[in-house]
């Protein structure tokens, strides 16, 4: 609640700048607890945003790549393309050109996401309230939605491919067979695989989510801080760089284990 003074007190600050603006079908804008129809809509307009982002300035550099010596934007994206190759290469053992396309996409995709929580705090969420819009939320990944959206678009992946490598009987065999390869255990081992799939799209999900929560809300309370916030918030940018380049890296590389599994026949 504000104080005495009308001035907005400190949870009402970070409780304003971890709200989405949102939509719902049945309530309209801001109502938070209209129903399952409710869609944030600044996570999908930032997310959206930055997808397309992603493919523009991709495909501008790859129309204007040259053999000569190339600029450092050129140099910058022909090294992540390395780099997300290799990694590639080394974890993935199946067949399917889809992969690498796939894992460069959610690292890239993801990295600008998360990117976003290097905007000062109030800098986007002051000037949307200058022109009427009552709450902005910035960085995507800090929003369950987000995360949990993409990790289960993996998971349908991993239900495609390992239906069509192995087929019906050998995906149901491979969630009933194991690790105990004997009739008698079949309900232990359906329990046991079943967890053991349903926990890699939640941990997938949970994992960006709560990492880039607590770094978002860590930001929020350093702007809390009057003056020290300047010298803190740089210290914390400075170690923030390290999070949002490893949670873009692991998400992709976990991504990569899961499809390769899910093209192993044996």
């Amino acid at each position: 609640m504000s104080d005495d003074s009308g001035a907005i007190t400190s949870s009402e600050y970070i409780q304003h700048h971890l709200t989405n603006l949102t939509w719902s079908v049945d309530g309209g804008w801001n109502v938070h607890d209209a129903g399952f129809w409710t869609f944030h809509v600044d996570s999908l307009l930032f997310s959206i945003g930055l997808g397309v982002l992603f493919l523009w300035l991709f495909r501008s550099i790859a129309k204007k790549a040259t053999t000569d010596v190339p600029g450092k934007l050129q140099c910058l994206i022909e090294i992540v393309i390395e780099f997300v190759d290799q990694n590639v290469k080394d974890t993935f053992h199946g067949k399917n050109a889809m992969i690498a396309p796939l894992a460069l996409t959610i690292f890239v995709w993801v990295f600008l996401m998360n990117l976003m929580d290097l905007i000062p705090v109030d800098l986007l969420p002051s000037a949307a309230q200058a022109v009427g819009i009552p709450y902005l939320k910035v960085v995507p990944t800090t929003d369950l939605n987000v995360t949990l959206g993409m990790s289960l678009s993996v998971f349908a992946l991993i239900i495609f491919y390992s239906i069509k490598i192995k087929g019906i009987g050998g995906f149901v065999k491979e969630l009933t067979m194991q690790p105990f390869n004997h009739p008698a255990f079949i309900p232990v081992n359906l329990i046991l695989e079943l967890v053991t799939l349903l926990a890699k799209p939640v941990s997938l999900g949970l994992r960006l989510f709560g990492n880039l929560y607590a770094g978002e809300l860590i930001f929020i309370l350093i702007a809390m801080l009057g003056m020290w916030q300047l010298p803190l918030h740089f210290i914390w940018a400075v170690f923030h760089i390290l999070i949002i380049v490893l949670q873009a890296f692991i998400f992709m590389m976990l991504s990569i284990v899961y499809l390769s599994m899910a093209h192993e026949d044996h």
